[in-house]
């Protein structure tokens, strides 16, 4: 107050200080505030200092309508909203928790234990702190609350609790001089050595400079995390000023170091004669206008958000030598950053923890007491390679053996820390089984065990109870049941890969696109003439000759060999579809399941066998076997039910999980086989209390160890080869191709097929059309119709292809014209008669003789000859 008016000489208005001391009593603050408002008539209040009396004072504030603003009372239940009258001018408690579990989240640990202060200023912040580790995946795995009037002993009692569990991650929210004495009997009890973490909030750090130097030395390694104050010009000076006034007061005290609360204390007047300076008087007012102050003091930005300071930095500081040293800082939009540009942890420097170590804790240990784990076994009599016990009657000892167990403890091997542990197997009096798989998994939830190792299924009600490892076997339920006879012996095998409607539209396709081809190589390919009998026969050879692509006939028309083209495309696909599907069906069949799926089970009602300590009878209940269907199976007696069958007793399926069907078939996949998966599971995983940091550390080996190859050494030793027997767990059905399956080839080339066709007719109608529309024009439209199939029947030797042919066979001739001029004409003579006589069923072929033969009609000179050749 003195150095504000100083500076502020000119201010009308001067606040007028009312001392009162509440002796740390909640009635006795209460008692003061009323005095100070009803003799006084104060108009604003400063305090009080604890959040347990401000609780109280705010509500009597608030109705009296006097503001009250507190620096140091920072209990969350205080709110602004329901005390309007209230102003915190310091940071809320859980204003740090977000800083606090990104700590954890950051060196990765999972658990934290909680020892706050047994007050309200302890117990408020705990609903917080969980919400706040939860949105980080950690959790505060327990909570510790010590009274202010404990005695070092209790505290002491508290401690080895707390050291007997396997967290080592502890938070500490109390006040500083109960704070100091747990660090000093922590010291003691040996908690502040390696592999021990402790984080601080800021209630203690604060203020961690002022404590006593054997209090600071058994803090060391601690984290604390306190808000950032700027060390700006100002605060420098005032620093000085402080000093100089303290030893001027109390020249025979030791100097103390101000804390945050007395920066805060100090905005808190300078914030408070500002909005005084501006009121008329009104208590209102004064509440108004110190919300709306904004101002950089000696402790920051000071400012009002909703009743509360303004949300800033925090630091983070770890206790090392004479007082705290700072790491990095942790911002509300940034996270954690760290306080160096060089520094070994992501957003934080180098630490150096409790024992004067540099190595981050784990966050968990075994306790101290070397007690082992207690890990639970099955006992099963069947499939005893995935978990074996045995009793020497002799000595009486036990021993756990198996694929699971070697897996296990193979996985420890790796672990970066020794763990001491015991098989305990889950039996009875006479050494039977002591309950199902889901009782064995209880206990660990029970805390009769703390671990389960066997061939234990995922699920996701024993999850509910115990946390799992990664998966280390095959997942899923299948069925076990007979193979059937092959069907590759049938004679007529070899119709079963297409469908009827498949074979008939294909044979219809095969014969329409040979039609098509005809009809445009009819008039001007010779290949495709002939007596009626042989141009069918060649329309119909030529499309079926087309499958092994052997067809002998040369197609001349641009739009024929384009129709070939696509045609010959889909018979590829057909051919080629048709080979692979015979093949599967020849290879796969040979191991034909006799039922394919479960549906068909429930359809005919037949029996199913299943093991009656597993989860799998519960399955079957749910996919609504009847219970008198289900039989109890062994696997010693799988061989038998299955071949007996369920007309005879037996069954006609067993369903089993996938990893004990596999060993069963590796030594019987002759006469059996899988089908399935019908449900699907997570595999086998060793079990663990819910948030053990096992899970974790355990999972990682077992998927290092399954990458290096020792799993699979691990399996061959107690099952052989696994794959020995090819295993399908999906059993194809191979079903045959339907119409359906290449409806879009046969659209294509049927599309194709048929505007070639009708481009062709149409360049046939408009080239012959004048000959056509006279050819028999007076008699019935059946007669022209002939008429008009005749005119079409004849060879178009105006075509190329004829012309060629043509002017080939007289090139030839014109060669050997001089050596054999009598005898063609002598050939020509006999054939001319012999075509006056059959003039009027001449044929193609004997009309183009007859052109050839008529040059011979009168002689010409060969040069002649040769050059009418030519111009033609």
């Amino acid at each position: 107050m003195d150095e504000f008016y100083a500076s502020h000489q000119h201010y009308t208005t001067r606040l007028v200080l009312h001392t009162r001391d509440s002796e740390n009593d909640v009635v006795q603050a209460a008692s003061e505030v009323i005095d100070l408002i009803e003799k006084e008539h104060v108009q604003a209040i400063i305090g009080p200092q604890t959040s347990s009396q401000a609780v109280f004072i705010a509500d009597l504030c608030n109705k009296t309508q006097v503001p009250v603003i507190s620096f140091s009372a920072t209990s969350p239940v205080l709110s602004s909203i329901q005390t309007p009258y209230f102003l915190r001018a310091t940071l809320n408690d859980t204003a740090q928790l977000t800083a606090i579990a990104s700590i954890a989240r950051l060196f990765q640990w999972k658990e934290a234990i909680l020892i706050s202060e047994d007050t309200d200023y302890g117990r408020d912040i705990i609903p917080y702190l969980i919400d706040a580790f939860e949105q980080t995946y950690a959790a505060i795995s327990h909570r510790s609350l010590i009274v202010s009037s404990a005695t070092d002993y209790q505290i002491k009692e508290e401690l080895y609790k707390l050291m007997i569990m396997q967290t080592r991650v502890f938070i500490v929210h109390m006040s500083a001089p109960l704070g100091a004495r747990l660090f000093l009997n922590a010291k003691e009890v040996g908690m502040m050595s390696k592999g021990y973490a402790w984080i601080l909030t800021d209630g203690i750090t604060n203020i961690a400079d002022s404590f006593d130097p054997q209090v600071i030395d058994t803090m060391q390694g601690a984290l604390g995390v306190k808000l950032h104050v700027p060390r700006t010009k100002e605060l420098n000076e005032f620093g000085v000023r402080w000093k100089r006034r303290y030893q001027k007061e109390y020249p025979d005290e030791d100097q103390l170091e101000m804390s945050i609360f007395a920066l805060w204390a100090y905005d808190t007047v300078y914030a408070l004669a500002m909005a005084v300076e501006k009121t008329s008087g009104s208590n209102r007012e004064v509440l108004k206008y110190i919300q709306e102050e904004k101002f950089n003091g000696v402790s920051g930005e000071f400012h009002f958000v909703d009743g509360h300071l303004k949300l800033s930095t925090f630091q983070v500081v770890n206790i090392v030598e004479r007082g705290g040293r700072g790491i990095g800082f942790w911002k509300p939009d940034n996270g954690l950053t760290s306080a160096s540009s060089i520094s070994d942890n992501v957003g934080l420097s180098p630490v150096i923890w409790p024992g004067d170590s540099t190595e981050v804790p784990k966050g968990w240990e075994i306790p101290v007491s070397g007690k082992k784990l207690r890990v639970g076994v099955p006992v099963n009599k069947v499939f005893q390679g995935f978990v074996k016990v045995e009793r020497d009657n002799a000595t009486n000892i036990t021993s756990v053996s198996g694929y699971c167990i070697d897996l296990f403890e193979a996985a420890v091997k790796r672990l970066p820390y020794a763990i001491l542990y015991e098989f305990i197997p889950f039996e009875n009096e006479h050494g039977e089984s002591a309950g199902t798989y889901d009782d064995l998994v209880y206990q660990v939830y029970l805390q009769k065990f703390d671990a389960v190792v066997g061939d234990i299924t995922v699920t996701a009600n024993r999850s509910l109870y115990v946390d799992f490892t990664l998966p280390f076997t095959e997942s899923g339920v299948s069925l076990l049941v007979p193979v059937r006879e092959s069907t590759h012996k049938n004679g007529w095998i070899f119709l079963k890969p297409l469908s009827v409607d498949l074979w008939l539209g294909s044979l219809a396709f095969f014969f329409y696109t040979g039609f098509v081809i005809w009809v445009m190589e009819h008039r001007i390919n010779t290949d495709f003439r002939g007596p009626p009998s042989q141009q069918l026969g060649t329309m119909f050879c030529f499309s079926l000759s087309t499958l092994v692509f052997a067809h002998r006939e040369k197609v001349e028309n641009i739009l024929s060999k384009l129709v070939l083209i696509i045609w010959l495309f889909v018979v590829l696909i057909l051919t080629s579809s048709y080979t692979a599907s015979l093949t599967s069906i020849i290879t796969v069949e040979q191991l034909q399941p006799a039922v394919t799926d479960v549906q068909k089970l429930l359809h005919d009602g037949d029996h199913v066998g299943c093991d009656n300590v597993s989860f799998i009878k519960d399955l079957l209940k749910q996919l609504h076997f009847d219970k008198s269907k289900i039989t109890n199976v062994g696997p010693e007696h799988y061989v038998d039910a299955l071949t007996k069958g369920d007309q005879n007793g037996g069954v006609s399926a067993i369903i089993n999980e996938i990893p004990y069907i596999k060993v069963f078939l590796a030594q019987h996949c002759k006469q059996f086989t899988m089908v399935g998966p019908l449900y699907q599971t997570a595999g086998f995983g060793f079990a663990f209390p819910k948030g053990s940091p096992l899970v974790g550390d355990i999972s990682k080996e077992i998927l290092n160890i399954a990458e290096g190859g020792e799993k699979e050494k691990i399996e061959r030793m107690w099952f052989g080869d696994l794959n020995a027997c090819s295993i399908d767990t999906n059993t194809v059905n191979s079903e045959n191709l339907t119409f359906q399956s290449f409806s879009g080839l046969f659209i294509i080339t049927g599309a194709a097929s048929t505007c070639a066709l009708a481009i062709f007719l149409a360049l046939f109608l408009s080239k012959n059309w004048q000959e056509l529309k006279n050819l028999d024009s007076d008699k019935s439209a059946w007669q022209r119709l002939m008429s008009w199939w005749k005119y079409y029947n004849k060879k178009d030797l105006n075509s190329h292809t004829f012309r060629r042919n043509k002017i080939n066979d007289l090139e030839n001739d014109s060669v050997s014209a001089n050596n054999g001029n009598g005898e063609k004409q002598e050939e020509c003579q006999t054939e001319n008669q012999r075509a006056s006589s059959f003039s009027d069923a001449k044929s193609d072929e004997e009309e183009l003789e007859e052109i050839s033969c008529s040059r011979f009609a009168s002689p010409v000179p060969d040069a002649s000859f040769v050059s009418i050749v030519v111009s033609q």
